[in-house]
């Protein structure tokens, strides 16, 4: 987990990055950028923003050699060492971004490499490098007095409510490939970011193995459950899923499945999917973990726990409590009418 609100930006340096297939040109800066208490505080929103909305996901970089050739590693460790020489290897960085802009896709802009610091990692301080880059541009209006009236003056800028890409680089594990956070709103040119410019893998931690579990959960029961049973069990089943990954501090599938799966009939539908499905989710041989509660918290945000009907009805299921949609929620299906119900049991309507 990562507190950014007590990170100081120490030094920044700003480059122009071109498309080289459209033969667009680089600009680096002589010098870094001064900074002042009015620049630091529009740019420490503008760059950490997006890390404290999103999900942290992590990784590391890597080589199909050694990691000591990868590019921006060899470049941030530099840095590591010798923070005076961020502007000197910023440009190198820059350069390096360059060269791998030659998709026709990829928008020209303006590269930040700043060296951070102050930053809190899981309860511990360490300093950072941070790359950001802002691509696509907006229109705005200006105005200005012209004689008696106010004249429009329409310019070109960058939303400083939304960064295109960004990365955190912390001066953590260097020995596995740095820890590195990764942002990038333009899902279009995700290859050209994470693989050819920065070269990292997804870091397969507890939260990762935590998230990407309950993801494929989530797919289980749109895939198996819902068709096998109705959708009312696939939300229960979800339920349950999420409820043993909150209770518990270790995960363990066999103990996962004997608690979760009511229907015995589909513990080898479960294993036969995993099979199936489980590399995509990067969890075909994990069986065993510590549970990260943040993942937990996460997931249960984004599962759906209503039933919509066609009738323009919707059924909203308690996910604290799931054995009240067992207990007091019936579906069966009506001959006269030809139709399905649900049955609901309460003692009194409760004020909203």
């Amino acid at each position: 987990m990562i507190n950014l609100y007590p990170t100081q930006i120490e030094t920044i340096s700003i480059h122009r990055v071109g498309n080289k297939n459209k033969s667009e040109g680089i600009f680096l800066s002589e010098e870094p950028f001064s900074l002042n208490d009015e620049t630091t505080g529009l740019l420490k929103e503008y760059f950490f923003k997006p890390f404290r909305e999103k999900e942290e996901n992590y990784y590391y970089f890597s080589h199909e050699s050694d990691v000591e050739f990868n590019e921006v590693y060899k470049i941030v460790s530099d840095i590591f060492d010798d923070p005076g020489s961020l502007h000197a290897n910023s440009t190198k960085i820059a350069t390096h971004l360059f060269d791998q802009s030659n998709h026709p896709h990829i928008k020209s802009g303006e590269v930040y490499v700043a060296y951070l610091t102050d930053l809190m990692l899981d309860n511990v301080k360490v300093n950072a490098v941070g790359i950001f880059k802002s691509e696509l541009k907006h229109d705005f209006l200006q105005f200005q007095e012209k004689g008696n009236s106010l004249d429009i003056l329409v310019q070109q800028g960058i939303n400083i409510n939304k960064l295109d890409k960004g990365c955190l680089i912390f001066n953590s594990d260097k020995e596995e490939g740095y820890k590195v956070l990764s942002v990038d709103s333009n899902r279009y040119d995700t290859k050209y970011w994470l693989e050819n410019f920065l070269g990292v893998e997804a870091l397969s931690d507890d939260n990762f193995k935590t998230k990407n579990y309950l993801k494929f959960c989530q797919n289980f029961a749109k895939d198996v459950v819902l068709p096998a049973e109705d959708k009312q069990q696939e939300v229960l089943f979800m339920n349950r899923a999420v409820n043993h990954f909150a209770k518990n501090d270790s995960f363990e599938e066999t103990n996962f499945l004997n608690e979760v799966m009511e229907n015995p009939e589909l513990i080898p539908e479960f294993k036969h999917y995993k099979v199936e499905k489980g590399p995509k989710y990067s969890i075909e041989d994990v069986s065993t973990f510590d549970i990260a509660n943040k993942a937990v918290s996460d997931a249960r945000k984004k599962i759906k726990n209503v039933i919509n009907l066609d009738t323009n009805i919707q059924i909203k299921l308690d996910f604290i409590n799931p054995e009240s949609a067992q207990k007091f929620v019936e579906k069966g299906w009506d001959e006269e009418r030809q139709m399905y119900y649900y049955l609901v049991y309460f003692n009194k309507e409760q004020k909203s």
